[in-house]
């Protein structure tokens, strides 16, 4: 007799999958999902650009319904430009200096000093011009080296040291060019950096460059997303982005290349200013400088938390001394394009709102005054703010008095909207 057991069947329950503790972690790549996640990083206290780009907007309108013969038309739109470049120039080092947490109140006085150098080597040395250029230069770079070393290495709080080299530094100004004195800077090179424009073709040129080459980067960067399976915007998101830009380049540039001559029928004035190119190559290069390499990553690291950064191996001291060699060496080259504008240097370079303009412009852009966030282009952005409302309040013809309590109650806003900020970033753990 045979006997086949069969054991009866039991069902057993699915044993879950095991909890990676990253389930939450799920990007929507959707145009909808782009959109949402921007909305909750400006709830979560990450405004970005967003401010200034709002500022720009409402304050051309703004300046364009009151002054609508002069605000918009493209003489004025062109010394706008030209009248951002050195502080936006400033604003560009004081952006790593504020990403540590640190202050450089001297940064305005050593464009003075550094423009007072290159000056006094022109018309009383006779040096040309390259050399002037490059000894301003050093001097700012010598400059920042001795602060960052004051600060770093002897650990003399920046307020401190910033706040006596700017009252010294101002007596380094009014010795080299002398009490009540001016030197003038007709060297024509220098003259012509911000009085000067490339031609028409040119400027075009250098329009469809810059399309194309923030085009490549940006398709680059989404193509090596994708091929890596990393989170990436939806290829629809990138292409807008960079019709946005394309479309900003060609109309700026238009603007540039119109006559705007007083008198179109007796002469032409028209192209892109030198100093824009300027200032567009250095926001490249130092974007680049603080995304793309370890120097960069290392600024942020310390300015977010420096003791964390230490005990991860880097060298806090180096970074900062670097950091403030970079803002002074900034400054240096701001004061050269100052001393372009006005066609000389006199004792009182560099001081007055210079420094308050360039740290406005630093925090209006999206740059943190608590330190750790922000990016070069802050600068750029602020520095337009800035320019708008000085020109726009200078057509209006307000009072001396006024303009100064406006331009310090944007400031102020500012500086509010930064605070408030970072209450809601530390509110929503961001």
């Amino acid at each position: 007799m045979s006997s086949s057991f069969q054991p009866a069947a039991v069902d057993v329950p699915e044993t879950p999958a095991p909890q990676s503790g990253f389930e939450g972690d799920v990007v929507d790549n959707s145009v909808g999902g782009v959109i949402r996640g921007y909305v909750n990083k400006v709830r979560g206290g990450d405004l970005g650009a967003l401010p200034a780009v709002a500022g720009i907007i409402a304050l051309t309108i703004l300046f364009s319904i009151l002054r609508p013969d002069t605000f918009p038309t493209p003489l004025n739109i062109t010394n706008l430009f030209v009248q951002a470049v050195p502080i936006s120039l400033l604003a560009m080092g004081l952006v790593f200096i504020l990403l540590l947490g640190e202050i450089d109140l001297s940064a305005g006085v050593v464009s003075g000093v550094c423009a007072a150098v290159m000056a006094a080597l022109l018309a009383r040395h006779g040096v040309s011009w390259p050399v002037a250029v490059l000894a301003a230069a050093v001097v700012g770079a010598v400059i920042g080296l001795v602060t960052g070393l004051l600060v770093s290495v002897i650990r003399i709080p920046s307020f401190v040291v910033t706040l006596a080299l700017f009252l010294g530094y101002q007596g380094v100004t009014l010795k080299i060019i002398g009490q009540g004195g001016v030197v003038p800077v007709r060297d024509e090179k220098i003259v012509g950096l911000t009085n000067n424009s490339m031609s028409v073709m040119w400027g075009w040129i250098l329009a469809v460059v810059v399309v194309v080459v923030f085009a490549a980067l940006q398709l680059n960067r989404w193509r090596v997303q994708r091929s890596r399976g990393l989170a990436s915007q939806p290829l629809i998101v990138v292409g807008g982005r960079i019709v946005l830009i394309a479309v900003i380049a060609l109309a700026v540039t238009a603007v540039f290349n119109t006559n705007r001559a007083l008198n179109p029928n007796l002469i032409t004035l028209a192209g892109v200013p030198y100093a824009v190119p300027l200032v567009v190559v250095l926001l490249l290069l130092l974007t680049f400088l603080l995304g793309k390499t370890s120097f960069g990553r290392h600024v942020y690291a310390v300015g977010g938390n420096a003791e964390a950064a230490r005990r991860a191996g880097i060298s806090v001291t180096r970074i900062r001394v670097l950091v403030f060699v970079l803002s002074s060496t900034l400054a240096a080259i701001s004061g050269i394009a100052a001393a372009s504008r006005l066609s000389s240097v006199d004792p009182g370079a560099g001081g007055g709102n210079t420094l308050l303009y360039a740290v406005g412009a630093a925090v209006i852009g999206g740059t943190s005054l608590f330190g750790g966030r922000g990016r070069v282009r802050d600068a750029v952005l602020g520095g337009l703010v800035i320019a708008i409302i000085a020109n726009g309040l200078g057509l209006l013809g307000v009072a001396a008095y006024l303009n100064f309590i406006i331009t310090g109650a944007v400031l102020l806003l500012a500086a509010s909207v930064d605070a408030l900020a970072r209450r809601r970033s530390a509110a929503t753990g961001r």
